[in-house]
């Protein structure tokens, strides 16, 4: 079981389609909180951690091909057991707040919404392999589909022509129904967990964006102090 001592961190997750912002909006609110004294843990899913970052390239490159959608959820899932062993249980364990980009709502939304696996597969998946570790706040960044799919295309595409070649398009590949579902999907997660899901409308400048976010962060993590 997860330790109580691990109570004494914050674990703040980062949710929405591929180009609503959460990377930068991410960037901001861990500067502002460090800018406090807080001490603040950044970290990624699929990925943070050497092997979570091997199964982020087989989950995102656009060559990849073959995966069912229980597999993709299945990695989604080892790459996030990993994660929780070796770097969020840790950080919390130290009082650190970790701020992550993406956690099991993203694989219920695209791999439950998107993929049509359903809900119930992923939320028993995570009771297993997470042992039920949820975030403290849940920011979820909404944005227009088609806007926030082609932000992200025009970016993969630049960072695949750029020194290194990175290629995470695979998703982007998929037809604007696909994601239409996966916002739907992240509407009703929202829902259901509204004491721990917070929508926040990205369609602002960013900082309009980081301003709500902060001020939500200060609302609902009291013990940050004062911020």
């Amino acid at each position: 079981m997860i330790s109580s001592v691990a109570a004494r961190g914050k674990f703040i997750t980062f949710e929405g389609l591929d180009g609503s912002g959460k990377s930068t909006q991410i960037d901001k609110l861990a500067r502002g909180l460090r800018a406090h004294g807080v001490a603040v843990t950044v970290t990624r899913e699929p990925g943070g951690t050497a092997a979570g970052e091997k199964i982020r390239e087989v989950l995102l490159h656009s060559t990849t091909a073959g995966l069912s959608p229980m597999t993709e959820m299945a990695l989604m899932f080892a790459s996030r057991a990993q994660h929780i062993q070796q770097v969020i249980l840790p950080a919390l364990a130290e009082g650190r707040v970790v701020l992550c980009d993406r956690f099991t709502d993203s694989t219920e939304a695209y791999q439950g919404g998107g993929r049509k696996l359903g809900t119930k597969a992923v939320l028993a998946l995570h009771e297993i392999l997470c042992d039920g570790l949820q975030p403290d706040l849940t920011i979820l960044l909404d944005n227009d589909v088609a806007f926030s799919v082609e932000r992200a295309r025009r970016r993969n595409r630049r960072d695949k022509a750029g020194r290194g070649g990175k290629d995470e398009n695979r998703f982007e590949q998929e037809n604007r129904a696909f994601f239409g579902r996966v916002r739907n999907a992240y509407l009703a997660i929202a829902a259901r967990e509204p004491q721990r899901v917070q929508i926040v409308n990205a369609r602002g400048t960013p900082q309009e964006t980081h301003a709500a976010i902060m001020e939500m962060v200060k609302k609902r993590v009291r013990s940050l102090g004062n911020l």
